[in-house]
């Protein structure tokens, strides 16, 4: 299925434009955060004249972006007419997130209410073209909301890929684009903001997920490759270079076999699914993929439940380590293995149990991913929003890339102040019709 025209409102590129459209995006940032609100609450909060504020509410309207809304409650207000309010259009347009990952392609959307629109995965090869990839990307994406997707003000996507991500306008090594973003850019019409997907995924579990609400989160991902993310002081953590995440290639094992990074013996090497597949099967197991690894587990073969002990114990042992230079206090496992369960989660914990700090053994809570496969991709939608206080930190997107080659983030802006404090971002399924 082929999505439909996607509906960007156009901005041209001039100054007193771009000031425009940056109170365009406070009024509507504040709408995102506080639900429906009266005129005179959103000039209280967002500090701009009324002829400024009137003029960019009459343009949102007209727009779709924003709808009115006549609320009659029981509070006392006196004569006249109930009081106006204004809110944001569920229908005006969607965010939408895609997680290239090696094995498959997620997508998610939630409209501008914040109302989940949809998830959708497919597997494929390893080894499909960029260009296929994009392709699956569009289909499913249209199968969201039968060819009907529409972006509206919220006009960029968030992506996730495997690997190393410096920023939002990634450049591989040799200083172009990364195909993803250069090929979902063309498909779709709109900027691309990009990053390492097992971190837009711990960006999901902090935001929506399993340590929502979260300031200090430490989060792994056992799938085809291991990686993770971190939040710290209430802040998606990048690195200095956007490298921050890689805990697959921290070594367990120095005689252990090479590793894609070019080291030997990381993580990645005995905690990846091929790897443990791998070693059940060396050792006299069958199974050919996890599905298949669990029915063992649950059949109580002793081969598989010895692989996973000591697979657990290398886990642990990399988390106790990340927790003794970081100090979370939530540490969020996910990705395919996860769904072992008790038999990789309990030689995970008695490692931590053993390996941290005694401060802080029982300080630290070790939880299961809930967002599942969507966990990426709903970190992409996070990067399109940038209303999560988790980003305060974060690049806000092209433009700011492109400018600053470096990307380091500019000084907070007291527009964006008034749109971070305090910032929630609330996933409600949608309502049925919208």
């Amino acid at each position: 299925m082929a999505v439909g025209r996607l509906s960007v409102m156009s901005h041209p590129r001039g100054p007193l434009s771009q000031l425009r459209r940056g109170h365009e995006e406070l009024v509507l940032g504040l709408l995102r955060k506080h639900g429906p609100l009266s005129r005179g609450e959103l000039g209280k909060l967002c500090r701009l004249s009324r002829t400024t504020l009137y003029d960019i509410l009459a343009e949102l309207i007209s727009t779709g972006a924003v709808v009115t809304a006549t609320q009659q409650d029981d509070t006392p207000r006196g004569r006249g007419r109930p009081a106006e309010t204004l809110t944001l259009n569920p229908d005006a347009g969607q965010a939408i997130g895609i997680d290239f990952a090696r094995r498959a392609l997620h997508v998610a959307a939630v409209n501008l209410a914040h109302e989940i629109v949809g998830a959708a995965s497919e597997p494929h090869d390893a080894d499909l073209p960029w260009e296929q990839r994009v392709e699956l990307a569009e289909r499913l994406i249209g199968s969201l909301s039968k060819g009907d997707l529409r972006l509206g003000a919220l006009s960029a996507i968030g992506v996730g890929v495997v690997g190393p991500v410096g920023g939002p306008d990634s450049r591989t090594d040799d200083d172009t684009p990364h195909p993803a973003q250069v090929l979902v850019r063309e498909r779709f019409g709109v900027p691309v903001l990009l990053d390492n997907n097992a971190r837009l995924a711990a960006l999901g579990e902090a935001i929506w997920g399993a340590a929502a609400g979260g300031q200090d989160v430490l989060y792994l991902r056992l799938s085809h490759g291991v990686g993770g993310g971190l939040v710290i002081a209430g802040s998606l953590h990048r690195g200095a270079y956007g490298l921050s995440g890689e805990f697959g290639h921290i070594m367990v094992d120095p005689q252990g076999p090479p590793c894609s990074c070019g080291g030997s013996g990381c993580l990645e090497t005995v905690a990846s699914i091929r790897a443990v597949l791998d070693a059940y099967r060396a050792a006299g197991g069958r199974a050919d993929d996890v599905p298949g690894l669990i029915k063992a587990v649950e059949a109580g073969d002793a081969t598989a439940l010895g692989l996973l002990e000591g697979v657990g114990t290398n886990i642990g042992g990399v988390l106790a380590a990340l927790c003794n230079a970081i100090g979370p206090s939530a540490i969020v496992v996910g990705g395919e293995l996860a769904a072992i369960g008790a038999a990789l989660f309990q030689p995970i914990e008695r490692t931590l149990h053993a390996r941290v700090m005694p401060i802080s053994r029982h300080r630290i809570t070790l939880r299961p991913a809930t967002l599942g496969e969507a966990a990426g991709a709903l970190g992409g939608i996070a990067l399109v929003l940038h209303e999560s206080p988790l980003l305060s930190r974060y690049p806000a997107g092209p433009d700011l890339a492109q400018e600053d080659p470096m990307n380091h983030p500019r000084p907070m802006t007291e527009r964006s102040e008034v749109i971070h404090e305090r910032s929630t971002l609330v996933m409600r399924p949608a309502k049925e019709g919208s």
